[in-house]
């Protein structure tokens, strides 16, 4: 999804992971319930989001995890990672080109306004257009009038409305598509396709600090940078009974470090990424309150091509690439809560292959010097890598350094940023040259969303394609599998143009994630579906 400290943009990212379920549950766990007393009301840890809490705007599992509290979608990912219907009562078409959707009866928004298919087609416009900047504008393209919505740079929109969108009636939208794209309905699935009130468009940025929502629970307060928002139960939302918890404090930590010490401690109750300095001791320190399942989200190094020309050459990438051994990053560094990547595509999405990447992953340090002293180098014989301090990177990131600097004999220096929100502005604003950091967590669990949306053309202006890198090649290959007229025909499209992407090499997979996280004695069991919180799942003590 999304970026997100911890994936993104896994940070996000996470932008694909799967329903997660408690190892146990009940008993004496042997750390405190956060606040004592079980009140019905649950504390989770976020960390500052980049943006306002507006759906459209969120593309970060910190923001992301909010939203999904306060919004309902019309599909969303069941626990074994397929898609099913959610507002929408069904999803159908004759040409995956023109789509019907009706909707379930019975939604409102917080404010007690019915949610329509205008609703929709109108939060989907505002997320499209140009004008509005928002981070999550690429994933509207499939969308016939996308184009008329976003010229391009300096260039004027005309008109505020995509043609492909229409309201039948209050409960009935057509959407038709530029071109046939059977992924559709995966793609609903993410929070940037919620629906929005009238309220929204009046005031946009006040909304943006305490949102009003269509989902099972409602903000209490307005959202406080560096420190967080609070959610009541929203009463009216359809099956709300089976909604046991009452209330949500999401509150931010610039340390997740901390925040592990507050969960042992009992004042907090939900830390959704275990800390590395938690991995060797987590399931002690919380018995039969962790989860520990594979995830659908890849952690990268990434480059700045466009903007520098230093990293232009392939080998140059390469040769870094092969610099690093994966295994031991994995092993050592993370305890087995990663994996070695060998693709951009984790192994829980269907289209992935064991070994795609080939030699270029392979931790080779004789051949890696030698392709490095063959594309000349470095400029001062140096590299370095940006990463977010609050996201609990720094031990990796300095273990990257450390090999690709022995390995090349250059200087490797790990830059940190205070804030995932941080370097992502740096990165939008093309002002950080170095290497950085980064990972993706699935929006929605197809092999297309760990491709378009970081690396296609469209996603420099309008996604989250910070290295700034096209090739044509790539580009014909993804629209050849997004008009594919089977998912089996879609796959074979995508990992053809995924081999484009390990030739080029924009981004170095460094490792696959597992969902490691911990929740207090409060909480008897809950699961978690691509980093967010399964809310009907959590099961108080």
């Amino acid at each position: 999804m999304r970026g997100a400290k911890g994936a993104r943009w896994a940070a996000v990212a996470i932008v694909v992971a799967m329903g997660a379920t408690a190892c146990g549950g009940g008993g004496d766990t042997g750390n405190g319930s956060a606040g004592g007393k079980n009140n019905g009301v649950v504390s989770v840890e976020i960390g500052q989001p980049q943006n306002t809490l507006v759906p459209s705007n969120t593309y970060e599992t910190e923001g992301g995890q909010v939203i999904h509290a306060l919004f309902t979608g019309l599909t969303k990912i069941d626990p074994s990672n397929k898609i099913v219907n959610d507002e929408a009562q069904s999803i159908s078409t004759k040409d995956n080109k023109v789509w019907t959707i009706k909707l379930k009866p019975g939604f409102t928004f917080h404010n007690g306004e019915k949610v329509t298919a205008q609703s929709y087609v109108d939060a989907w416009n505002y997320g499209a257009d140009q004008t509005n900047a928002q981070q999550t504008n690429a994933l509207f393209s499939h969308i016939q009038g996308y184009t008329d919505l976003n010229p391009g740079p300096k260039k004027t929109v005309k008109t505020h409305t995509m043609s492909g969108l229409k309201a039948v009636d209050d409960t009935t939208l057509q959407v038709t598509l530029t071109a046939p794209f059977s992924a559709f309905p995966t793609q609903l699935s993410f929070t940037g396709f919620v629906p929005l009130p009238k309220a929204f468009f009046k005031d946009p940025k006040g909304f943006g600090k305490k949102p009003i929502g269509n989902g099972p629970y409602e903000a209490k307060t307005s959202f406080v940078d560096n420190e967080g928002i609070s959610l009541v139960k929203y009463d009216k939302y359809p099956g709300a009974s089976a909604y046991k918890v009452k209330g949500i404090d999401f509150k931010v930590y610039s340390n997740q470090d901390t925040a592990y010490k507050d969960l042992v401690a009992g004042n907090l109750d939900v830390l959704p990424v275990v800390p590395t300095s938690g991995l060797a001791t987590y399931k002690k320190d919380l018995p039969g309150h962790t989860l520990d399942v594979p995830e659908g989200a890849t952690g990268y190094i990434g480059f700045p091509l466009k903007y520098n020309k230093a990293f232009a050459n392939p080998k140059i990438r390469q040769a870094i690439s092969m610099s690093i051994d994966r295994d031991a990053i994995a092993s050592k560094v993370f305890l087995g809560a990663r994996a070695a990547a060998d693709d951009y595509v984790p192994p829980l999405i269907d289209g992935y292959r064991k070994g795609a990447c080939g030699d270029a992953c392979t931790y080779n340090p004789t051949k890696a010097k030698q392709l490095f002293k063959e594309a000349g180098g470095l400029p001062g014989n140096h590299l370095e890598i940006g990463y977010n301090a609050d996201g609990d990177h720094k031990t990796w990131v300095e273990a990257v350094a450390n090999q690709i600097q022995k390995s090349l004999g250059v200087k490797v220096t790990a830059k940190p940023f205070e804030q995932f929100q941080t370097i992502l502005n740096d990165l939008d604003a093309k002002k950080y040259q170095g290497a950085f950091r980064m990972g993706w967590q699935m929006d929605y669990p197809n092999m297309e969303d760990f491709l378009r949306p970081i690396f296609s053309k469209d996603a420099i202006q309008n996604g989250s394609n910070y290295a700034g890198y096209t090739n044509p090649a790539f580009e014909k290959l993804l629209s050849q599998g997004d008009q594919a007229p089977t998912a089996a025909d879609a796959i074979k499209k995508y990992q053809a143009a995924d081999d484009v992407l390990l030739k080029d090499m924009p981004y170095i997979p460094v490792y696959f994630y597992r969902l490691n996280s911990g929740f207090s004695n409060k909480i008897s069991s809950m699961q978690l579906t691509a980093h967010l919180i399964d809310w009907d799942t959590v099961k108080l003590s």
